[in-house]
């Protein structure tokens, strides 16, 4: 389970939500589909997890959240998605997400169950906007302002260029480049603990970034990195899911771009994310390859900001992100 540092998205589907991002219901509240379906439909859905208790209320058991191996808390991308998850269940179907601003209060704890809030702020014909707040035993650990609206053609528009990196099928993933670390590497054998911990988790997202020695500190480098991710299973059509999956992959990379400009072997003592936000432009699909160009224009004083932008592989600008985050050096 993901006590053991494992996020498998086979493991649950997501029970009580609307029926536009989980198919059919059956009794019970759990979801009925064919079996040519079943493996992808739950693969795409177990870490968005939400049990309704309420009309407004989702509860996400501890059963199937997730604490990253080295992490004090549990995974903060997981959250922003059950957030959407739960709003989404308060808006009617054609509307999607078109920005996100969110603050982490409070680091969640893996081993107790998270309720979800969502306060219907308004509803308009063209915007709609929630607040949602998360808590765990009433203390909050993360609040969201979502505003989703309805989708519109205007012939004003312009984005920039696509940065040009190789593909990735010229790359490896972050996890092959570890697993060659651990076999032809000399390291410690504390170090060579941690990445074999490390290699245990099953995220069921794949990145291969652009230069991995910088992207896993093996250099020292400018802050700024280049990685292609995508989900690794089949989501399904129902944008609404997408945007959530997205949520979760957006928060994996966003401050280690703020780590690069340190010497090698620079010791991070402390680092989590403090707020959060993003912007939808265009339709994806994040089971396929999106490039994830991350820069961090300021580090210092404890804190990190970092940008990014996610591009879908035909040069389409498909969201933009920030994030800022507490990053100490270990004294």
């Amino acid at each position: 389970m993901f006590r053991r540092s494992q996020l498998s998205l086979a493991q649950h589907v997501c029970r009580q939500l609307p029926r536009s991002l989980s198919g059919t219901m059956a009794s019970g509240g759990t979801m009925a589909m064919s079996k040519s379906n079943e493996e992808s439909e739950d693969l795409s859905r177990s870490f968005l997890t939400l049990e309704k208790i309420d009309v407004n209320i989702f509860r996400a058991s501890a059963k199937c959240l997730w604490r990253p191996v080295g992490s004090r808390f549990l995974f903060g991308g997981q959250v922003v998605g059950q957030a959407l998850t739960a709003a989404f269940n308060t808006v009617r179907e054609p509307l999607l997400l078109h920005s996100l601003h969110c603050y982490f209060l409070k680091g969640g704890n893996n081993e107790k169950p998270i309720i979800y809030h969502v306060d219907r702020t308004r509803d308009g014909q063209t915007y709609t906007s929630r607040n949602i707040k998360a808590t765990q035993e009433g203390i909050p650990i993360f609040t969201m302002q979502a505003s989703f609206k309805v989708d519109e053609v205007d012939p004003l528009e312009h984005q920039f260029t696509m940065p040009v990196v190789p593909d990735p099928e010229e790359l490896i993933s972050s996890m092959q480049y570890i697993r060659n670390r651990l076999e032809t590497e000399t390291m410690s054998d504390s170090e060579r603990i941690r990445i074999s911990e490390y290699l245990t988790q099953t995220i069921h997202i794949e990145s291969r970034p652009v230069d991995p020695q910088l992207y896993h500190g093996q250099k020292q480098g400018e802050p700024r990195r280049y990685v292609w991710v995508r989900a690794m299973e089949n989501i399904g059509d129902n944008m609404q899911l997408q945007q959530c999956v997205a949520g979760f992959i957006s928060d994996l990379a966003l401050l280690g771009a703020a780590k690069q400009p340190a010497p090698v072997g620079h010791q991070i003592g402390f680092i989590t994310s403090l707020d959060h936000s993003m912007w939808f432009h265009n339709t994806f699909r994040a089971e396929e390859w999106m490039l994830c160009e991350i820069e961090s224009p300021q580090c210092g004083k404890g804190k990190a900001l970092a940008l990014g932008r996610m591009w879908r592989r035909d040069g389409v600008l498909a969201v933009s992100m920030a994030q800022e985050g507490v990053l100490r050096s270990k004294i």
